[in-house]
Formats: structure tokens, sequence, C-alpha cells
């Protein structure tokens, strides 16, 4: 009678290979769930590394893509000395409020537009067919008439940029009202609800997570718009700053002033998926 071998232990690359317990939602859970935000630093400090890699090697001139540590620096200049004889931070609130004050009349006239276009026939049939024609063109296209209608002031700069974000938030708030589900519209008139209560605590919740996507992509659209407003008679501004400095290649200027703006964009987008998560945490889970 042979003595049976011991069992050998997994060696390291075994151990290494072997699957772990499957998580709750891994498989059968929401798409694409899971925790990102090591993969996103790790990418922008790939895309850092390889931009002062091409710099540092000398393979694109610098008046084609200056160094970071250069535009660090000329950000540090105009900080501290400004643009044009205007402080750097004026320039920032400038921009931020032309961009802000139209999204806010965006989504005041927008949101109770969508609603209504989505729950009725009527209003849908009469600003459908003039919101879908002027949506798809460019801010560029429609520039020289609000000049021509509005002046050189900041009422044409408000109002392009009120033109780029208005439709995504029509649209989005329109399309949200498609999110109620009829039982629930059904459910809540057979306990007597009015359509004011019907519209505010059955469709009005199903239609919020819509709106906020809509909602951060129209001011995605806004800040695209900005350089455009900023085109014509600005003095101030980010959009101003970027175009006046490119005028006289100065890229690093440019450079900076984009990063500025993404920043700024980005840092609101942040606000409004934390609202999402307060006002909706239901998204994505039903």
């Amino acid at each position: 009678m042979t003595d049976t071998p011991p069992a050998k232990s997994p060696g390291p690359l075994a151990r290494l290979s072997r699957a772990r317990p499957t998580r709750p939602g891994e498989i059968y859970g929401v798409p694409g769930q899971g925790n990102t935000f090591w993969l996103s630093v790790g990418s922008v400090l790939v895309m850092l590394f390889v931009w002062w890699l091409v710099t540092a090697l000398g393979l694109v001139k610098p008046l084609f893509v200056p160094s970071p540590q250069s535009v660090l620096a000329k950000f540090v200049q105009i900080w501290n000395q400004g643009f044009t004889n205007t402080p750097f931070l004026e320039h920032v609130a400038i921009s931020t409020f032309r961009v802000f004050s139209a999204f806010l009349l965006a989504c005041l006239i927008g949101l109770p537009l969508g609603l209504a276009m989505g729950m009725s026939p009527v209003m849908r049939g009469i600003f459908d067919p003039p919101i879908e024609f002027y949506r798809p063109i460019p801010p560029l296209a429609y520039l020289p008439l609000m000049i021509i209608w509005f002046g050189i002031d900041e009422t044409s700069k408000i109002l392009l940029i009120f033109l780029s974000v208005f439709a995504p938030i029509v649209l989005g708030a329109r399309s949200g009202v498609k999110s109620a589900a009829i039982e629930q519209i059904h459910a809540a008139y057979s306990f007597g609800a009015t359509r004011w209560q019907v519209m505010r605590h059955v469709i009005l919740p199903s239609a919020m997570p819509e709106i906020l996507t809509a909602m951060r992509v129209g001011i995605g659209f806004g800040w695209t718009t900005l350089v455009a407003a900023e085109m014509v008679a600005a003095t101030k501004g980010l959009g101003y700053m970027v175009l006046s400095a490119s005028q006289f290649l100065q890229t690093s200027v440019v450079i900076m002033g984009i990063f500025v703006i993404a920043i700024i964009a980005f840092a609101f987008d942040l606000l409004m998926r934390f609202l999402e998560r307060r006002l909706v945490p239901w998204k994505g889970r039903m």
C-alpha cells in the first residue's frame, strides 16, 4: 500500500490568478457601476507626463505646444499682473457671469416649456418646429443676427449663449416626461389626484434624472459658445483672453485659458453630479 503524496500548495501565480468571489451587482447589477477615481487620476497623470516628455525632448516647437512649466509660469504671471490691464479674476468673473446668466435664464424658460411640451401635444406642435429648426445651427451662424438685433453689449453675448443652452434643456425636460410609468399615473388618478398633483408628485420626480443630465449637457454647450460670444467687442473674459492671445501667437496663454475654462466647467459638472445623487438617489437602481 503506497502513501498518497501530500497535496501541493498552490504557487504564487495560481494564487494571483484565482478568481475572487463576485460582489453583488458586478455581473447582474447596474452596468458600469464601480469607482473610477484612481483610474481617472492615473489617466490625467499619464497625459501630463506625455505632454512634458514631448516638449522636453523637443519633438514639437514651443510655438505649437509649450511645455507644462511655461503654461504654469504664464498662469502665475497673469494671476499676479492680469491680462490687458485687467485682473485675471475679473476675466473669470465676467465669463462666469455671462455663462451662468444664460444658463439660469434657459432653465427658467426651458424647463417649464419642456415639461409642457411633454404633456401637451398642442404645446409640442407649436414649439417643436422652431426649436428643432435652430438647434443644429452653429452659434457662429446666428452671431451676426444677435449683433444686428441687440447690438454689441452684454445682451447679445448672453442671448447667444442662452440659445445654445436652451434647446438641450427643453428637449431633456420633454423627454423626461416620457420616463413616468403610465401605471404610476393611472394609480395616482385612481386615488383622486389632480392633474397638478400628478405632475408634481409623479411626472416631475420621474423626469428629474433626464432634466439634470440635460442641464449638464446644456452648461457644456454654454461654455463652448462663450468663445464665440466674446469674439465681438469684448474687452474682458476668458474667451476674449484666448482669442486675443491667439492673434499674437501666445500659445501658452491660449492653453492656460482653455484649462481654466475646462476646470470651471468640470467643477460645475461635479456639483451637478452631487445634486443628482442627492435629488435622484434612485437613478440607475430601478
